[in-house]
């Protein structure tokens, strides 16, 4: 048996088939709509009060609400998911040109085959979690489960902070963990053979992946204007990779750049490219023969060449070379905070979890400074 409240409020009873209700010792639960139209229940309430208590909190909330705002908030719930992950897209103008495609590349083939067309003021923490299982019964990858759990969840959020839906959707979803597999560093020795058999402008691009940690598209944008001091390279674009166009960095806004120590081979190298076939009239150093810029097609060819001609047959990538980079900085001792700031890595936490393997004597380390110490 329900108990009526004020019109719009909800409602609050038991579930039991008790024939006093007021007397047993079952819970109260409630009954109300949320500010998205949704209705919802919930149960566990030792009094009457404390469910009207409850149910008061709600309909307040909902009441203080601005019809606007609420109309919003609906319109939102109402949205297919695909439709909102499209308009999610558009508006994270701070994405870099890569950056989008990924997310595209990630919607496309594990998020909106399962979840295109349900309303976003649907989604709870069972639906994420039935989702995640999907993956694991398509036998997608670890990584691949990782990067959708990732982009869905910035999705939903989103949704979730601008009143689309009620409840945290994650609230106790445990996510898929993905353990990169360890990474393969070049040797010096390696580097060097690659140098000797390579072009001068992959010349340029080793010396500033593994002496001051650039990205590919990073490397390609070479400049000797973004030299502002002997040991200090200043990056403030990339190419990119497809279009060659220039583009703002990974994880920073319009015109926002970092800077990197740069080693004196580096700046060496860039020195040497300028002498030796010159620079356009901005600046920039690596160029082909029908475009302004390098791109992701000309570091592979040259890339694969050299690899032959120095005769390395293990997997050796490219970014192997920012690779080379962190491990050379904190195998010297370099704070990893400071790593993490130079390789432009959003949180430190991606740097931890790629690098730690590099410091396996941390711990034991600091206990011997901390017992020197006492």
């Amino acid at each position: 048996m329900a108990t009526q409240l004020v019109r719009g409020m909800g409602s609050c009873f038991k579930l039991c088939a008790c024939s006093r209700q007021n007397r047993c010792p079952h819970p109260y639960a409630i009954r109300y709509r949320d500010a998205t139209g949704r209705q919802r229940e919930e149960t566990g309430y030792s009094t009457q009060q404390s469910a009207i208590e409850r149910l008061t909190k709600v309909y307040n909330a909902k009441s203080n609400t601005p019809r606007q705002q609420a109309d919003l908030k609906r319109e939102i719930g109402k949205q297919r998911f695909g439709t909102y992950a499209s308009t999610w897209l558009t508006r994270q103008r701070h994405y870099a040109p890569g950056s989008v495609r990924s997310a595209n590349q990630v919607l496309n083939s594990q998020v909106l085959p399962a979840l295109e067309s349900r309303r976003m003021n649907t989604f709870t923490s069972t639906v994420v979690e039935d989702f995640i299982m999907s993956m694991e019964e398509r036998s997608v990858g670890l990584a691949a489960q990782q990067n959708a759990f990732d982009t869905l969840k910035k999705i939903l959020l989103d949704a979730h902070r601008r009143g689309g839906i009620a409840e945290d959707p994650f609230d106790g979803v445990i996510p898929p963990e993905y353990i990169p597999r360890q990474i393969t560093i070049p040797t010096l020795e390696e580097i060097h053979h690659l140098k000797a058999v390579g072009s001068d402008g992959l010349r340029v691009i080793i010396d500033l992946m593994s002496g001051c940690g650039h990205r590919n598209g990073e490397a390609y944008a070479a400049n000797l204007n973004r030299m502002v001091a002997d040991n200090v390279y200043r990056i403030t674009e990339q190419i990119e990779g497809k279009t060659r166009e220039r583009a703002r960095l990974k994880h920073r806004k319009s015109g926002e750049f970092r800077e990197t120590p740069m080693a004196s081979i580096a700046r060496e190298s860039l020195l040497r490219y300028a002498r030796d076939h010159g620079v356009d009239q901005n600046g920039y150093l690596l160029r082909t023969q029908r475009s302004a810029h390098w791109a992701h097609t000309t570091l592979a060819y040259q890339w694969n060449v050299a690899k032959k001609r120095a005769g390395i047959t293990r997997k050796l990538t490219t970014y192997s070379l920012r690779h080379f980079f962190a491990s050379n900085c904190l195998s010297k001792g370099v704070p990893i905070t400071d790593v993490a700031e130079w390789m432009g890595h959003k949180h430190i936490n991606l740097t931890f979890k790629i690098y730690r393997h590099l410091m396996p004597a941390s711990i034991g380390r600091a206990a011997r400074i901390l017992n020197e110490g006492l």
